[in-house]
């Protein structure tokens, strides 16, 4: 069921290589970039090079500087959110959150070598949109765009749209079949063994 293609874009916006902003950048692709570096760096740093556990621990942290996985939790159930208790949602976030971690740090040294050019970015109030594109090995152009909430004076990710496709949508709709051909219940509990699979480092 995690196996979407928001892991992959997890994993790529996390160690793609020379992201240059445009001139003129606003601020939320400065604070995309900034944070992609902090990882560039921590995947070369030569003292975490023998600690692959304290290097994903480190990873994980920036990881909660980019994404809002609460926001992403949120829209993905999407209306099935309002009838969820607190205590549900608390753990779904949680649980969808810890998922997520998991999912791309598992493979973040899969990548490497791809560039990503930053080509403009959008605000409107409180959202906006970076649009970027990434630049593959073989030399091919995929677009990516980034959607933005910003909370206090920070940006943080809640969508990433590759092709077209959004990423929240592709889970809206898996965990929507689910409740629908079974219960939230049933959602929460193939998640949870999902989470066991990772942990245990079964391949996904």
């Amino acid at each position: 069921m995690m196996r979407t293609l928001l892991t992959t874009a997890v994993a790529l916006t996390l160690v793609t290589v020379l992201a240059v902003p445009p001139a003129g950048a606003g601020a939320p692709t400065d604070q995309l970039k900034t944070q992609v570096d902090r990882v560039l760096k921590l995947m070369d740093d030569p003292a975490l090079k023998d600690k692959p556990k304290d290097k994903r621990a480190a990873v994980r942290k920036v990881a909660d500087d980019i994404f809002d996985f609460g926001e992403t939790a949120k829209r993905s159930l999407g209306r099935h959110w309002a009838d969820r208790t607190q205590a549900e949602r608390d753990e779904f976030v949680k649980l969808f959150g810890d998922l997520l971690e998991r999912s791309y740090i598992s493979k973040i040294e899969v990548y490497g070598g791809e560039k990503i050019q930053y080509m403009s970015d959008r605000i409107e109030g409180d959202q906006a949109s970076v649009l970027s594109k990434l630049v593959t090995k073989a030399g091919a152009d995929v677009p990516i765009e980034y959607r933005m909430l910003k909370k206090g004076d920070r940006w943080l990710v809640y969508d990433v749209i590759i092709e077209g496709v959004s990423l929240v949508s592709n889970y809206r709709t898996q965990f929507n079949k689910i409740i629908q051909t079974s219960s939230f219940q049933e959602l929460v509990k193939k998640m949870k063994s999902k989470q066991e699979e990772l942990a245990a480092g079964t391949p996904s």
